[in-house]
C-alpha cells in the first residue's frame, strides 16, 4: 500500500464534518487485503514501560475493527491492566480469564464487546490488585487463545492482539507464548532502544520471527536539530522492518482521558492517522521505508505535513 501523509490543518478542517465511521474513506481508497491465515495472533511488547504499548494496542484494535475485521484484544498485564481504560470499557469488566479458569463464568461471558464496534472484544486476564494463580503460565494462555480461535466457528476472530506487560519476567514469557507475530513499540531514546533490542532477541529465541517496530512519540523539530534519533536511525539500530512512525501528539493524552481511541477522533489527529496507517500495513503484511531528512528534502514533495519527512 502506498503510504499516506498526515493531513494539513486545512484538510483536517474539511474532514471535521465526517463521522468517525467514515474517516477511513478519507484516507483509504480501498479495503486492505488480509495477508496470512487468520486468526493471526500478535503480541505488542516493548520491554521498557511507558513507551506506548497499551496506546498502540487500543488504537490498532479500533482501527482493525473499523476496517471490518473481527478483533479480540487481551490485556495480559495481570496486576496493572490499563487497556480497558483506553477503550472506555473499565466499568463493564465483570469477569476475567481467571474467572473462566476457576469455573465462575464461561469464556464468552468474560469477553467485553465494544459498543462502538460489534466486532471488537476485550478480555482481561485478571482484576486489578488480584494475582493470577501460580499455575497460570505459557500453556494456560496458549490454551486460552486456542479457545478464542474456535469460540465462534461460523464467524471466527481474525486478529488476537495481546497487550504485553513491561519487563522480561514471567508476565512477558506468558504473554508472548501464543503469538505468531510481534509488534515492538519503542521511542527514539537510547534506554528504550536498548530494551527493545533485548526483547527482539528474546522473541526470536521463542520462535517469533515476524517482528515489526513502531517508533512512537517522534518530534520532527528535534530530529531536524539532531537532538532526537530519526526513525531511520532506530530502524538501522534494531535491524527490523518498520510498521509505523507515530508523532508526538497532545491528543493522545486527551483521548486516553476520554477512554476513546485516538483513531476515532473527528477531525483526525496526526498520531491517529499514523496508527491507522500502521493497522493497514499490519493487515497486508506490509512495512514502510524510513528515509533520512536530507533525502526527503531533496525529493519532490508528493504529500505534505509531518509524515512526508519520515517515510514513504
Amino acid at each position: 500500500m502506498p503510504p499516506l501523509v498526515f493531513p494539513s490543518p486545512s484538510l483536517s478542517t474539511n474532514l471535521s464534518s465526517l463521522h468517525h465511521s467514515t474517516i477511513p474513506c478519507a484516507t483509504h481508497s480501498r479495503r486492505p487485503h488480509l495477508s496470512g491465515d487468520p486468526p493471526r495472533t500478535v503480541v505488542i511488547t516493548s520491554g521498557k514501560g511507558g513507551v506506548g504499548k497499551t496506546t498502540a494496542t487500543a488504537n490498532l484494535s479500533a482501527s482493525l475493527a473499523r476496517l471490518g475485521f473481527r478483533v479480540t484484544s487481551i490485556d495480559a498485564d495481570a496486576g496493572l491492566r490499563n487497556l480497558d481504560l483506553l477503550l472506555g470499557l473499565e466499568n463493564r469488566v465483570h469477569f476475567t480469564a481467571s474467572d473462566v479458569f476457576s469455573g465462575e463464568c464461561r469464556l464468552d461471558q468474560a469477553l467485553i464487546r465494544d459498543r462502538r464496534f460489534n466486532n471488537l472484544h476485550l478480555l482481561c486476564l485478571s482484576k486489578p490488585r488480584s494475582k493470577l494463580p501460580l499455575s497460570f503460565g505459557s500453556k494456560t494462555i496458549t490454551y486460552l487463545v486456542d479457545a478464542l480461535k474456535t469460540l465462534e466457528p461460523d464467524n471466527p476472530v481474525q486478529f488476537i492482539l495481546i497487550d504485553c506487560p513491561a519487563g522480561v519476567d514471567a508476565g512477558f514469557v506468558t504473554a508472548i507464548a501464543p503469538a505468531d507475530e510481534a509488534i515492538l513499540v519503542t521511542t527514539p531514546d537510547i534506554t528504550a532502544l536498548r530494551d527493545a533490542d533485548r526483547v527482539a532477541g528474546l522473541l526470536e529465541c521463542d520462535g517469533i520471527k515476524d517482528i515489526k517496530i513502531v517508533v512512537n512519540r517522534v518530534r520532527a523539530d528535534l530530529v531536524r536539530g539532531e537532538d532526537m534519533m530519526s526513525p531511520l536511525d532506530v530502524q538501522e539500530m534494531l535491524g527490523l522492518p518498520l510498521l509505523g512512525v507515530i508523532p508526538e501528539d497532545a491528543e493522545v493524552i486527551r483521548s486516553t482521558n476520554r477512554g476513546s481511541p485516538l483513531v476515532l477522533n473527528d477531525p483526525p489527529a496526526p498520531a491517529g492517522i499514523a496508527f491507522e496507517q500502521a493497522a493497514w500495513r499490519l493487515v497486508e503484511g506490509d512495512t514502510m521505508t524510513a528515509v533520512a531528512l536530507e533525502e526527503a528534502d531533496r525529493q519532490p514533495k508528493k504529500g505534505f505535513g509531518w509524515f512526508s519527512f519520515f517515510g514513504r
